[in-house]
């Protein structure tokens, strides 16, 4: 009997993980919350958490996988190159103006350093939390692995879940900092065209500039330009179709999966692990704080306001956070459309994001 319950005890925290994986797994499915990366990460975690399962360990297939496509970023930045070939930037060249919000909206990812730190975590796990206010779950992997690899698993499903959340989490804060009168505020819009040799020098200078400001970060924002060059040259529409289709489905399932096994119940049920779930909600509020706020700070200089609802488009949840915004300003007034507006702004959140990630990476390691 004693050795019965023993084992009902050593087999209990497997027992956790089956649930949390069938709760990833049932918001995939039932609530179609980043169905494509949450279902392979809880089933992942099902893989590595039956007892003596061969899909983990020095000769697991899984474990195989992390180390030839986590360990060495190969997975995050090929989906950097699925996710560039899908991105249009046409809105952020007709308003550029959008860049700034784009940067200001990654105060979240350095306020929530700060907070982990006086939580007790080290800088390098500081940082490594803190991304995931870069609403990127690429980047927060890469930045993850770098600084902090143990924590990869419970950084990478926050990052994923909140990005998810969105439409939950931004409409409340924004709310909550902005006045109906600002809500209300329209933006005038006039269509313009963008020249086919902006959009195919743009990849390229964005590349040059990001490499000299960050060398840290030119294997993400490279990758990622380079999708968008593969897309907007027009000679390669093959290539940019299997870019945004073949590429991006295989790599992410290979990620999903492959992150789901390191959720192993040993490492992953911590007091830290929930403390990061917490600071990633953190993360995604202080992002839409300082975005509204930043708005609202330049409304104080400028003759033609700004609808401060912008500003919180600026992380890099695309096309999500622009449809938020757009649904707010609806709400307020249905004959209000900012929502070429919101998408420029949260474009330019596509590569602050990542600019932030190399950021980080070039500067932490000089203060450990």
């Amino acid at each position: 009997m004693q050795e019965f319950l023993s084992g009902v005890i050593a087999f209990l925290p497997n027992l956790i993980m089956f649930i949390i994986a069938g709760v990833l797994i049932w918001l995939a499915i039932v609530k179609e919350y980043e169905p494509t990366l949450l279902l392979p990460i809880g089933f992942g975690a099902i893989l590595a958490n039956i007892p003596l399962s061969n899909a983990i360990g020095s000769e697991g297939v899984l474990t195989i996988l992390y180390d030839a496509g986590i360990k060495t970023e190969l997975f995050p930045v090929l989906i950097f190159v699925a996710v560039g070939a899908m991105i249009d930037f046409g809105p952020l060249l007709k308003n550029p103006f959008m860049m700034f919000f784009g940067a200001a909206a990654q105060f979240g990812i350095f306020a929530t350093m700060l907070v982990a730190i006086l939580l007790g975590f080290d800088l390098p796990e500081a940082a490594s939390i803190g991304i995931i206010g870069a609403a990127d779950g690429p980047t927060s992997i890469v930045v993850a692995q770098k600084l902090a690899e143990k924590l990869v698993a419970p950084i990478t499903v926050a990052a994923y879940s909140y990005m998810s959340l969105v439409p939950i989490i931004q409409p409340p804060v924004i709310k909550l900092f902005t006045t109906k009168k600002e809500r209300l505020i329209r933006m005038e819009y006039t269509e313009t065209n963008v020249p086919k040799w902006v959009k195919i020098l743009f990849p390229i200078v964005v590349t040059l500039l990001a490499g000299l400001i960050a060398p840290s970060s030119v294997s993400l924002v490279g990758l990622l330009m380079f999708g968008n060059l593969i897309r907007e040259c027009g000679v390669l529409e093959r290539l940019s179709k299997s870019a945004q289709n073949e590429l991006a489905n295989l790599v992410t399932i290979l990620l999903g999966i492959t992150i789901g096994s390191t959720m192993v119940a040993k490492d992953f049920l911590k007091w830290d692990t929930l403390l990061i779930i917490g600071l990633g909600l953190v993360a995604f509020i202080f992002d839409t704080i300082g975005g509204v706020l930043f708005a609202k700070f330049l409304n104080l200089f400028l003759k033609t306001k700004i609808n401060p609802m912008i500003g919180a488009a600026g992380i890099s949840a695309f096309p999500m956070s622009a449809r938020v915004i757009q649904q707010i300003a609806k709400k307020e007034d249905p004959s209000n459309f900012i929502i070429a507006q919101s998408i420029s702004a949260n474009v330019s959140g596509q590569l602050g994001s990542i600019v932030a990630g190399g950021m980080i990476l070039a500067l932490v390691p000089r203060f450990m």
